[in-house]
């Protein structure tokens, strides 16, 4: 017996959305019929996973709130399409956005994010931090990143089951496998796309996920070169190790203390980056094999 394996599967992670989900479903079925349509109930105390039922998905049920990043990665593996698209259960995301990214998909790109645009419905300081993050992660990857933390994108699977195991389950998922396509040599684009306000309540807080987009920075560097940002550092430090012992010669003529934890630092820093360059190059090497391939 043969087994339909549809081309696209529609991965919607969502917790207490059942307010949205069935329209939100029903319109993406009427765009593309033929998708596999794919809930995570993420420990929801609402009728999400019925409504999502009703609607014709496929539901996979977490016990409890796992996280959105392990909803997404939950999705993947139960997935059958060749193609997958992650988009939020909430009402953010238009299901008339999928085609487009589906388009650029086919010109040859194995992940293609949609990046919102101004005039998105996100508060002042998101907009403010994400425009940082993708500054910081073009820096790093010498090229272009129009939306570092976007959760609306099409990917290829067998690309994006590569990375599972170093996706978080949290909301950060975004940054993670777009650093990773990018280190490990894979084409990604961006298509413009508008978000719109969500239905529901949202289950971001302030606080938590301040501390945690800022640790998005770190993530970043460390994932894709650590030495791009250990090495500046480990100079900063070594400079001023150098000026201090400058100072303190002409002013006392001698060695400090004070000047040799400063220089033995930058030493330390420097070498925790190569390190870390190291465990980033066994961490892709996989990947890397399979892209010299193509």
């Amino acid at each position: 017996m043969t087994t339909h394996h549809p081309r696209l599967s529609i991965i919607l992670p969502a917790r207490n959305e059942a307010e949205s989900l069935g329209a939100l479903l029903a319109e993406i079925r009427g765009l593309h019929p033929e998708a596999e349509l794919v809930v995570i109930d993420d420990g929801s105390t609402d009728a999400t996973a019925r409504v999502a039922a009703d609607a014709g998905a496929r539901v996979v049920r977490h016990p409890y709130n796992m996280g959105n990043g392990a909803a997404i990665k939950s999705g993947a593996r139960a997935a059958k399409g060749e193609i997958l698209v992650c988009m939020d259960a909430d009402g953010q995301h238009s299901p008339e956005d999928i085609a487009p990214l589906l388009a650029r998909l086919d010109d040859g790109f194995d992940m293609v994010v949609g990046a919102r645009q101004k005039g998105s419905q996100a508060s002042m300081g998101r907009g403010l931090a994400n425009g940082f993050y993708n500054r910081f992660a073009s820096l790093m990857v010498g090229q272009r990143i129009e939306d570092l933390t976007s959760g609306f994108r099409a990917v290829r699977a067998d690309k994006f089951r590569e990375f599972l195991y170093l996706l978080p389950n949290g909301f950060s998922y975004p940054t993670t496998v777009t650093m990773s396509f990018f280190r490990a040599g894979y084409p990604v684009a961006y298509v413009p796309i508008h978000a719109g306000k969500r239905i529901g309540k949202s289950h971001l807080r302030p606080i938590r996920d301040g501390i945690r987009f800022l640790l998005i920075i770190f993530k970043v560097g460390t994932l894709y070169s650590p030495l791009k940002v250990f090495v500046p550092i480990a100079a900063i430090q070594g400079t001023l190790g150098l000026g201090y012992y400058i100072h303190t010669y002409f002013m006392t003529g001698r060695l400090t203390l004070g000047t040799i934890f400063m220089l033995s630092s930058a030493l330390t820093i420097f070498l925790i980056g190569l390190v870390s360059e190291q465990i980033t190059q066994l961490m892709y090497r996989g990947t890397s094999r399979s892209t010299d391939v193509r």
